[in-house]
């Protein structure tokens, strides 16, 4: 007999997610499709295994063993879509989303799993302005009810809650306040990095440990917030734009709903060289931190050429359920975690 809600006794094959929720689950993807289609976005499916990876630090790519036409080589399974859905956008033109499974290596925890589900979409001739009213619109029909979002620059919301100002603080004062929050342990900027590791990748580090620990979690409690002007180092696929202090700040927003980060969108970078130069550099980052180089997406580099404007973005499907659902962990909405599977 299916149960909506089973007992705490759960036989070992048991899914952690109840029948209630997995309805609410079709409901939502329902509900996305409906939306997307609606607005005549055409829903495309890439392939998860690609013979190059994700070149950042920071996102580590679950490799396969394969076999093709009888060699013996290393495919990646996608951290994103985003790669190739670049090269449907940059041939077809036209507006696109995609709902698919994506995977990112040694991910755990109440809000992370291996494998996760994202939505992504690209609309051609948008500004970010463009996407985050399309982004409320598509809240409006998951939550029932229309939605208001807040917009915070990441320079006001870590100045408002950590005290210094992120892109002119120095190193000194930013490893000052980490310690001071009890963020120890870390040595970001010590001799050895200053000679390999640019000021600007140290600096990042710096700020994306302040952020993750003082400024994420009381972001998006009472709206729907989205952080905008993000450092240049945050966003290697965005444009570039200039900040009303005269800083140079990425065109780049983020979600974030209960203290979690939900979404990511970018207006899209479209230059190939450009491209090639920041993969370059991340594979030297990886380098130095003892991380394999990734193959770069030649595809993906000459399809940036052919590229029109336009932004893109992408939610995590499984965080959105969460917020919208009142869940406290990630494995409530999904049924089987990476521990489980």
């Amino acid at each position: 007999m299916n149960q909506a809600n089973p007992p705490s006794s759960q036989p070992t094959y048991a899914p952690t997610m109840t029948l209630t929720m997995a309805q609410k689950r079709a409901q939502l993807l329902s509900d996305m499709r409906r939306f997307f289609a609606l607005r005549q976005v055409l829903e495309v499916q890439t392939p998860l295994l690609s013979q190059a990876g994700n070149t950042d630090t920071f996102l580590q790519s679950v490799a396969a063993k394969v076999r093709y036409q009888d060699k013996p080589c290393t495919y990646y399974l996608h951290t994103s879509p985003e790669f190739a859905m670049k090269r449907l956008l940059a041939s077809w033109q036209v507006p696109i989303y995609q709902i698919c499974p994506v995977f990112r290596d040694n991910e755990s925890g109440v809000r992370h799993n291996i494998e996760f589900t994202m939505l992504e979409w690209y609309q051609p001739h948008y500004g970010l302005d463009d996407l985050a009213t399309e982004l409320g619109e598509l809240l409006a029909v998951l939550y029932g009810h229309p939605v208001v979002m807040s917009h915070y620059r990441y320079v006001d919301a870590f100045m408002d809650f950590v005290g210094i100002h992120p892109l002119t603080s120095s190193l000194t004062a930013l490893q000052a306040v980490a310690e001071d929050k009890g963020l120890t342990g870390f040595d970001f900027n010590n001799a050895n990095n200053r000679s390999i590791e640019s000021e600007e990748s140290i600096r990042q580090s710096w700020l994306d440990l302040l952020f993750s620990h003082a400024v994420e979690p009381n972001l998006g409690h009472d709206l729907p917030t989205l952080i905008v002007e993000y450092p240049p180092a945050t966003a290697a696929l965005a444009k570039m734009t200039v900040d009303k202090e005269g800083n140079q700040v990425a065109k780049r927003f983020e979600l974030y709903i209960n203290g979690i980060e939900i979404a990511n969108a970018y207006d899209e970078l479209a230059d190939g060289q450009a491209l090639r130069e920041r993969f370059e550099q991340d594979n030297q980052l990886r380098q130095l931190h003892d991380l394999p180089q990734m193959p770069i997406d030649e595809h993906l580099l000459a399809a940036s050429d052919a590229l029109m404007p336009c932004s893109g973005i992408a939610v995590g499907v499984d965080r959105l359920l969460m917020v919208i659902s009142g869940a406290s962990r990630l494995e409530e909405v999904i049924p089987f975690p990476s521990g489980l599977a």
